[in-house]
């Protein structure tokens, strides 16, 4: 084994979106740079997002939508790693792009081409990619982190940890980065699956035969909401508006949905006075899918038109459609999950340069750190921000 050939500047665990940014980041630098994946392709989870076209970014990033147990970490590599910055970097590759709701960021034809694009820069920098290696061991001597993979030893003096979380195993993914973070004396926040569905148990089976129905609401869980579509499934409840709320959800927790969120209060009893013979569920049709409106005016249980229903009776319903309570008894889990919650805790990294306080050139970025962005594009935008902050520090 030659040594020359198997030392670096900087080792790179993880060909992601992280992964690939922070090694092209520093390989344009002048660094030596070595990327391993056990993956046999790069960017895997890149490929399958946003259907396939990629929700590379969010213009409206900003701190306050991502979680942490510090909410303050992301400031500092957000704030100098910007939404308009990627943006300039997928126009330079003449990707062409298009906005979405709510300020997402999509290709217009593949995901592919963002895969492509960060080779493509990797390639810039001279960053060597060993795609299908799994990692045996990994080590620190000598002031040397060193990687065995395969039958090969590489050696640096820097080691980015960028192999995600365990969202989504079926593409690979596992706790690794966890377990690599505490062997070098770094906390984890505990890890669970976010940006996932959530299921449904006890009466709440009964909409169950409302499969594939969506409607937009506003979803609540404690002093959070979110507005955008929710869909009942044959196991519970997804669609935006739920997978946004799913991060914030924790166990026993109800989540309410405001069926009827551009509704004035009174809004029930007004259609009484224009229209005294309708019946609730003619009403709620006006507004919601046939199906929908059918199933909660059935659990209403109030029969007759409205001119027949005391008003009390029609604000007490009215109240019901505007926080719909679900007591969720779990989620549909990691292998559902669009990202990981939790990670490597922030408090014991650098927030400006990704490095770990007390284990020097050790860096931690992307979806392994305890930073979960909303739905939408965030967590792209994490994973170029983080990668690029630790690139630069290298």
């Amino acid at each position: 084994m030659s040594h020359d050939r198997d030392l670096y500047d900087l080792i790179v665990l993880g060909a992601g979106g992280a992964g690939l940014m922070g090694a092209a980041t520093a390989g344009q630098r002048g660094k030596r740079v070595l990327v391993i994946d056990h993956a046999p392709e790069a960017g895997k989870k890149i490929v399958i997002s946003g259907g396939g076209r990629c929700n590379f970014t969010n213009i409206h990033t900003a701190p306050d939508r991502y979680i942490s147990a510090n909410p303050h970490f992301a400031k500092s590599a957000l704030g100098r790693y910007t939404p308009s910055d990627f943006l300039a970097l997928v126009e330079r590759h003449k990707i062409a792009w298009h906005e979405k709701t709510l300020g997402q960021l999509f290709c217009d034809g593949s995901a592919r081409q963002i895969v492509a694009m960060l080779l493509d820069e990797c390639a810039a920098g001279g960053v060597d990619i060993r795609l299908g290696h799994a990692i045996a061991a990994v080590d620190h001597a000598d002031a040397h982190y060193r990687v065995t993979h395969g039958d090969r030893i590489a050696r640096a003096p820097a080691l980015a940890i960028a192999t995600g979380g365990p969202s989504i195993p079926k593409m690979g993914a596992t706790g690794f980065a966890y377990d690599l973070a505490r062997r070098f004396g770094l906390k984890v926040v505990e890890p669970r699956p976010a940006l996932v569905p959530l299921t449904l148990g006890g009466e709440d089976l009964l909409f169950r035969s409302l499969s594939g129905v969506s409607a937009e609401v506003i979803a609540r869980t404690g002093k959070t909401a979110f507005r955008e579509a929710a869909l009942l499934t044959h196991r519970g409840l997804s669609g935006p508006a739920i997978l946004q709320i799913s991060s914030y959800w924790r166990h026993g927790q109800p989540i309410d949905l405001d069926f009827f969120p551009d509704h004035p209060q009174g809004w029930l009893i007004e259609a009484k006075r224009h229209k005294p013979r309708a019946t609730l569920a003619q009403t709620l049709r006006a507004h919601l899918p046939d199906r929908l409106a059918d199933a909660l005016a059935d659990r209403l249980a109030l029969s007759g038109d409205l001119g027949n229903l005391p008003d009390r009776t029609l604000a007490e319903a009215e109240r019901r459609l505007s926080g719909w309570t679900f007591l969720p008894n779990g989620t549909e889990g990691y292998a559902k999950a669009e990202v990981t919650s939790g990670g490597i805790a922030t408090d014991g990294l650098s927030s400006r340069t990704m490095e770990a306080r007390h284990a020097p050139g050790l860096y931690a970025i992307g979806e392994a750190v305890d930073v979960t962005g909303w739905l939408g594009g965030y967590n792209f935008q994490w994973a170029w921000a983080s990668g690029v902050a630790a690139g630069q520090a290298v």
